[in-house]
Order: structure tokens, then C-alpha cells, then sequence
């Protein structure tokens, strides 16, 4: 297996996460904790995570002209990203934040074509069109559950700037993926990621109850931690040293298909003519982002 099926695999692997993750983390806010303390829970958790596991990774040094842009990663990838994501959570619907990540890939495209001066096709313009149009089918053409929503509007805001903030951090750290191993990057960016984000999260996170969770809070937690958090960034990092950022950013559209998926397989809902066509449309624009096209065979001659 080559290692740009190895990528797109790695890819497909945190959208899968990610999709479970808009229910598994919403059950759990606020009623065992509120969303920026959870918030300080992920970043430390996956700290902890990263720095145990590079024990076994290469023992590298920060280039000091690098870290302006690892803090800059840290505030869109640990920071904004994940405290809007989480807030917009606790007042939106699952649904709602599986649907609106979706502009990601195309912030991820615009900013690569802009910083980066990835290469702009008709084939991935048109992909990502597509793609977008089957996530939005799946919440336009489906039902909508508010049970638990607060506040949509605010919750949907909160998820654009989510969506925003993460595409930028995909762009921005494509460079040092191709300069460090993904252990040395993590371990950085989360370590930053508490500094920074203590001031805004530690009085909800003191406020937790910890000792009287029960283990349905505690496992959904764990979760987040080591599978949405540790495991997504990892598997993100991965794919990003073979793919282009805008490719990774596309499989965003897999999470509205993956959280319907999920939902049907707990009972939660079901499977409708409809999403049969929308589910195709985001697989098919998946396809058309993420093909490459094969360099031309040259024939020697004799």
C-alpha cells in the first residue's frame, strides 16, 4: 500500500471520528461540563498524549523562525477552532455543526491558492462545489431535531467561525509538516494551546464535578480526548505530509454523511431516498478533490 492511499486513508479515519464526535460530545454539555472547560480537557489530554508518545519519535529542535507560525497553528487549531466549535455546540444542533464545517474546504482552498499557491483546476473547483451541495442536501432535505439547541443562531455563527479558523490552520501548517515529525509538532502546538487557553477555560473546568461523573460522561469524554482530539490530529498531520490542504479539507464533507450514518446505526434515524442521492453527491465530490491526475507514459525509443 502506497503512501498516498496510506494518507487518504488517514484522512478518511478523522472524518470518521469527527462525524461521531458532533453526537458523542453534545450529550455531554452542559449538564456534566460546560464547553470551554471541556475545552481545556482536550488540550490537556492530548498534550499529555503527544508528549508520552514522542518519547518514541525523533528528538528535534524548533527552528527559531518557526515558532511565530507554530503559535499562530496553536491559536486557529487549539485555540479559536476548537473553543467556537465547542460553545456552538452546547447551542446549536449536531446537525447544524455537521453541516456548517463543511465551508472548511472551501476557506482551504481559497487560503491555499492565496498563501501556498496550490494549483486551482476546474475538476477540484467543481468537487468541491459538489460535495458542498450533497452536505447541504443531507440537512435541507432531512429532519432537524432541536431538543437541547439554545440558541441556533448564535450556535451556527460559532460554527462558521470554527470552520474558518480550522482552515487556516490547516494552510498554515502544511509547511512544517513537510519539516517535522507530526509527534514534535503536536507536542507544541497542545503544550501552547493550554498556555493560551487556560485564561478562558479554567473557571468551567474547575467547576466540574469530577469525583461524581458517571461513566456515560466519562467515556464520551475520554473520547473527545484520545479520539477526537489525539487521534484526528494525529491521523490529520499524517495525511497533510501527501496530500494538499485542500484535499484534507474536503473530507469535511464526509462528516454530515458519517453523523447521519451514526445515527441510524443507534436508532436515531433513517435511511431516505434522499441522502441515498445526497450521500453519493459528497462521495462523488470527495472523488474529484482528492484524484490525481497521472503523469503522461513516456515511450522509449529503441
Amino acid at each position: 500500500m502506497n503512501n498516498r492511499i496510506l494518507a487518504l486513508l488517514a484522512a478518511f479515519g478523522a472524518s470518521l471520528i469527527y462525524g461521531i464526535n458532533h453526537t458523542v460530545a453534545k450529550d455531554v454539555m452542559p449538564t456534566f461540563i460546560q464547553p470551554f472547560g471541556f475545552i481545556l480537557l482536550r488540550v490537556s489530554g492530548a498534550a499529555i498524549l503527544f508528549w508520552i508518545i514522542s518519547i518514541w519519535g525523533p528528538k528535534e529542535k524548533i527552528d527559531k523562525k518557526d515558532w511565530p507560525r507554530l503559535a499562530c497553528c496553536a491559536v486557529f487549531g487549539m485555540v479559536i477552532n476548537m473553543l467556537m466549535f465547542f460553545k456552538g455546540l452546547s447551542l446549536s444542533t449536531p446537525i447544524n455543526s455537521a453541516v456548517i464545517v463543511t465551508l472548511t474546504p472551501i476557506i482551504v482552498f481559497i487560503l491555499s491558492a492565496i498563501i501556498i499557491k496550490e494549483r486551482v483546476t476546474f475538476i477540484r473547483t467543481f468537487g468541491i462545489l459538489l460535495g458542498f451541495a450533497g452536505a447541504l442536501g443531507l440537512v435541507l432535505f432531512g429532519e432537524n431535531v432541536e431538543q437541547g439547541a439554545p440558541n441556533i443562531a448564535l450556535g451556527n455563527i460559532l460554527f462558521m467561525i470554527n470552520a474558518t479558523s480550522y482552515g487556516i490552520y490547516l494552510v498554515l501548517v502544511k509547511p512544517l509538516t513537510a519539516k517535522y515529525h507530526a509527534f514534535t509538532i503536536m507536542r507544541w502546538l497542545f503544550t501552547i494551546g493550554i498556555i493560551i487557553n487556560i485564561p478562558f477555560t479554567i473557571t468551567e473546568f474547575t467547576a466540574v464535578k469530577w469525583t461524581s461523573l458517571p461513566f456515560d460522561a466519562i467515556w464520551r469524554m475520554a473520547f473527545v480526548v484520545v479520539g477526537t482530539t489525539f487521534s484526528t490530529y494525529l491521523l490529520n498531520i499524517f495525511a497533510l505530509k501527501q496530500l494538499k490542504a485542500s484535499t484534507i479539507g474536503a473530507f469535511v464533507y464526509l462528516q454530515p454523511l458519517i453523523g447521519i450514518l451514526f445515527a441510524i446505526i443507534v436508532g436515531a434515524d433513517k435511511l431516505t431516498f434522499v441522502k441515498v442521492i445526497a450521500a453519493g453527491l459528497v462521495f462523488l465530490g470527495v472523488y474529484m478533490v482528492t484524484k490525481t491526475k497521472k503523469p503522461p507514459v513516456v515511450e522509449e525509443k529503441a
